[in-house]
């Protein structure tokens, strides 16, 4: 993809707020490239360490963190009940409860 897609995606993921999280593919709507999910998940984890991108706010669209049982996942997970976000024993976060925008995640 290109520089536009970057900046419309990263616009996006920094506009999620603290206590929220959104899916790859309503990220991937929200900067004007529907049906991209899979870039935002390529492009979030290429994202340079120390960037401070809140990558770990961004989740599948069953609310699933994405590898479980790696420490990714298990960071992840840290990052979000930091944030203040509940995690399921299973990995999932309810999205009526934490999703964003709430009027994508119904």
């Amino acid at each position: 993809m290109d520089a536009g897609f970057e900046r419309a995606v990263l616009a996006q993921l920094l506009a999620i707020p603290p206590g929220r999280v959104s899916s790859y593919g309503v990220l991937a709507a929200l900067a004007g490239y529907p049906r991209h999910a899979r870039h935002v998940g390529k492009l979030l984890a290429s994202a340079p360490e120390g960037a401070g991108w809140p990558w770990f706010r961004v989740v599948s669209s069953s609310g699933r963190i994405a590898r479980p049982g790696t420490p990714q996942a298990d960071y992840q997970r840290l990052l979000l009940e930091e944030d203040g976000i509940e995690v399921g024993r299973n990995g999932r976060i309810d999205l009526r409860r934490y999703g964003w925008p709430a009027d994508f995640m119904r």
